[in-house]
This record gives C-alpha cells, sequence and structure tokens, in this order.
C-alpha cells in the first residue's frame, strides 16, 4: 500500500488517513477522519495499472472522476453516499460514507447459504440501488 498506517498522511488538506480497509488491482480504500467536518469517512486512493501509457492514465482517471460525480447524484439508502472527490498527486481520491458491517462474503463465510427469502431480500436490495443508479442517469452509458 502506498502509505503505512499512522503516517499522518492528509488528502486535500483534510482527510486524515487513519488505515486501510481494503486494497485491489485499482487502489485501496482508507479509513480516514474529515477533520473539517469531525467525523470517519472512507476514502478511495484510485491507481492506474502500472506501465499504462500517460494517456491512457490520464483518461482513466477523468472518467473515474466523472463516474464519482454521477454516484454523488444518487439518493438511496442501498447505495454509498459520495462525499467529494478530491485531487491529490494529480489523480482522484474519492470520498465516501464509511458503512460499518460485514460484506456478504464475510457473512456467507460465518453462515454458510443463504435461506432462499434472505437471498431473495438481498437481490431486491441490489436491485433497488440499481434503479436509483439509473434514475440519477448512472446507468445511461454515457
Amino acid at each position: 500500500m502506498s502509505e503505512e498506517p499512522g503516517s499522518e498522511r492528509v488528502i486535500a488538506g483534510r482527510y486524515r488517513l487513519l488505515s486501510p480497509l481494503g486494497e485491489g488491482g485499482m487502489g485501496t480504500v482508507w479509513r480516514a477522519r474529515d477533520e473539517v467536518l469531525h467525523r470517519e469517512v472512507a476514502v478511495k486512493e484510485v491507481r492506474a495499472p502500472a506501465g499504462l501509457p500517460a494517456s491512457e492514465v490520464e483518461r482513466m482517471y477523468a472518467r473515474l472522476e466523472r463516474e464519482a460525480w454521477a454516484a454523488a447524484r444518487i439518493t438511496d439508502r442501498n447505495v454509498v453516499t459520495v462525499y467529494d472527490v478530491a485531487a491529490e498527486d494529480g489523480r482522484p481520491w474519492i470520498v465516501m460514507e464509511l458503512v460499518r458491517g460485514l460484506s456478504l462474503a464475510e457473512v456467507l463465510d460465518a453462515e454458510g447459504p443463504l435461506a432462499p427469502p434472505r437471498a431473495a431480500h438481498i437481490g431486491a436490495e441490489v436491485l433497488a440501488a440499481l434503479r436509483a443508479a439509473h434514475a440519477a442517469g448512472c446507468c445511461t452509458g454515457t
């Protein structure tokens, strides 16, 4: 990861990185503190894949920034709220609501297969989130 926990890195002058929550091919999600509003948030550090040409990196970061701003228009209890897109080190950092809980993978590991009514309920909640995204214009392909 790009920073060690406790290194006190501050993004955009206000988001203090506290500890990594997860990492994937496109970057790291950090638990952070918004020093202006005095609340914990999740901050996604976006990183381009190694070896990507500079022109492609720039296009990728611009697209991710547009997608984050589109996601910020979604208001639904099943969708994480996007608070900000901060620019730091020439790339976007997406600031979101910090949601505490278990992932579906963690629930399945702990409990095994879901009962059909519970699985149907989860599917209905995902569908509601997709409908909210579509209503906000996030799924138009533009």
